[in-house]
């Protein structure tokens, strides 16, 4: 098959090929839509095939961003604990995904597609804030178009440079698979990097659910710090005898400020390993505060622990 037969296939099948890569992606698949979306722009063939992949595009990803907007809407804050096991900063992935939606609002869903990460996690905690399903789907709709448009028109305009980079890629096959190869090597060498730095600074004492309790009965002096979103807090409530503080230096600086730095801190998170506790933690332990314990298995283990203790 020459270069010619295999523009033609890919101009016959390519909204097919967009919409399908697009809603794989947008679901959360690691498979990147912007080159197809390119590729897909240099090859149509006028303005009504470039409205095809257009809307083909649109659709695929408006419907899978409304099955991350209803699993949001039934399970609450665990899909986006869910999803942020995948990033590769689960310490501040929660928090930060949540504090950026509820200071951007509903331009956060149209601006979601160009902030690499956001995309798949700004629709559950659209659901999850049970944003009006109509305002979701015109935020999402828009976002997508913009995002798919440029990308299409992006190929479009750069078509004659596309197709000497696709030439080349034909006639250096195997060169062009070996790069890829040695570009995904380096990629997952440094997710490897990141995974064994963060299990470093994870490897720090930690109080378990029942040393805590046993404690806090015994009437022994703890402070306590709750870093869950606000998200979580309007579904679950507030935690007794916790300060509510979030990730950054400047909120955590005022939420012990008054502590004595002898006292034991615990640091409460409902986020992956978690992850956040132990970012607290550390922050708090620069501050001079010289026993900080992450509490072990956060949120979910000390609300479990407290059930458990109810008569």
């Amino acid at each position: 098959m020459d270069n010619a037969e295999i523009a033609r296939a890919l101009q016959q099948q390519g909204a097919f090929l967009v919409f399908a890569n697009v809603l794989l992606q947008q679901l959360g698949l690691p498979v990147p839509a912007v080159p197809t979306l390119i590729a897909a722009g240099s090859l149509a063939l006028g303005a009504p095939s470039l409205a095809l992949m257009l809307a083909a595009a649109v659709l695929a990803s408006v419907l899978a961003d409304a099955v991350w907007y209803f699993a949001g809407r039934f399970f609450g804050y665990r899909v986006l604990n869910g999803l942020c096991r995948l990033s590769l900063n689960p310490a501040s992935c929660v928090n930060q995904t949540e504090s950026r939606f509820l200071r951007w609002g509903l331009w956060s869903l149209v601006v979601a597609k160009f902030i690499p990460g956001f995309a798949t996690v700004a629709p559950p905690i659209a659901g999850a804030l049970r944003m009006p399903l109509a305002r979701f789907l015109f935020a999402a709709a828009l976002g997508a178009g913009l995002w798919a448009g440029l990308a299409l028109l992006a190929g479009a305009l750069l078509r004659g440079q596309i197709e000497v980079l696709v030439a080349l890629a034909l006639r250096y096959g195997f060169n062009a698979l070996l790069i890829l190869g040695a570009a995904l090597a380096l990629w997952l060498a440094w997710k490897l990097w990141l995974r064994q730095r963060f299990e470093r600074l994870a490897a720090m004492p930690h109080i378990s659910p029942s040393d805590l309790r046993a404690m806090l009965v015994a009437g022994q002096p703890v402070r306590m710090v709750d870093l869950r979103g606000a998200t979580l807090r309007a579904e679950t409530g507030e935690l007794q005898d916790f300060v509510v503080a979030d990730y950054s230096a400047a909120s955590l600086a005022a939420a012990v400020a008054q502590w004595p730095q002898d006292a034991l801190v615990v640091t409460l998170c409902a986020c992956p390993e978690d992850a956040g506790a132990v970012h607290a933690a550390k922050e708090i332990k620069a501050l001079g505060y010289r026993n900080v314990r992450p509490l072990e298995g956060g949120f979910d283990a000390w609300r479990t622990h407290l059930e458990q203790d109810r008569p």
